[in-house]
Order: C-alpha cells, then structure tokens, then sequence
C-alpha cells in the first residue's frame, strides 16, 4: 500500500512517536499549528470514521484521552481543540483516518469549531431531524 500514515504506522517511515501501543500510533505533526500537535492513527488502515472496524473505535479514543493527558501534563496549554477532518471537502489531505490534538494557548489567534464552517441551514433543526431519523 502506498498510504503515507500506514508507513508511518509500521515503522518504515520516522516520526516523532510520543505515543504507541497495539492498535495506534501517535506522533507529532511535521506541520505544527500549535506547540505539541498531535496526531492520532489507528494502525490498520482506515480512509476515515466511517470505514474504521467497529471493535478499533475504541482503542482508537482511548488512546486520544490517553494522548491528551501527556500533552497536558508535559506542555500545560490552557486547552485543546481535537477534531478529524473527514473527506477532501473538509480539509482531510491524507486517505487514512487521523485524529488532531491541537493544544490551545492564551493568544494563540485560533477559534473554536464553531469557526470552521458558516453555513446555517435554512430549514428548521425539527425538519433536519426528521430527515434524519425518518420521523
């Protein structure tokens, strides 16, 4: 497989490892936003979320709360901000799913996500739901 992260993962390429165990790896950006960024990778490749075998997601979350305590402890920012960016229309620029901790500092000039996207529906949050659910 050509997958950059699934190198990353079985070790053929380095990186800044601050975390490992069976099921993920988690290592530090090469393009940091912020001290400490982080990124989380299953070690089975997984394009996103959605195509994530059921019995990873939590070894996957697990390992994120995991990550975020040795962040906190080690580099003491004010708070995080983790997301994934899922599909090319949201920003993901690699085909395997990867997780952000994004450490938050005082005067860092980010936002949260709430700032990521404006485009409010036009219709109802009760129609929305419906649409969803089927009722």
């Amino acid at each position: 497989m050509d997958c950059l992260f699934c190198k990353i993962g079985s070790g053929e390429i380095s990186s800044e490892v601050i975390y490992e165990d069976d099921h993920v790896l988690a290592f530090l950006d090469v393009h940091p936003i912020s001290l400490g960024h982080t990124l989380i990778i299953p070690k089975i490749h997984a394009e996103n979320i959605l195509d994530l075998p059921e019995e990873s997601v939590g070894p996957v979350f697990s390992a994120v709360r995991k990550v975020t305590g040795i962040l906190k402890e080690s580099i003491n920012p004010q708070g995080f901000t983790i997301g994934i960016n899922h599909g090319r229309m949201s920003g993901q620029a690699i085909d395997h799913l990867h997780i952000h901790i994004i450490p938050r500092f005082e005067g860092d000039k980010g936002g949260s996500l709430h700032s990521v996207v404006k485009n409010p529906p036009k219709e109802p949050v009760s129609v929305t739901r419906e649409r969803i659910v089927g009722r």
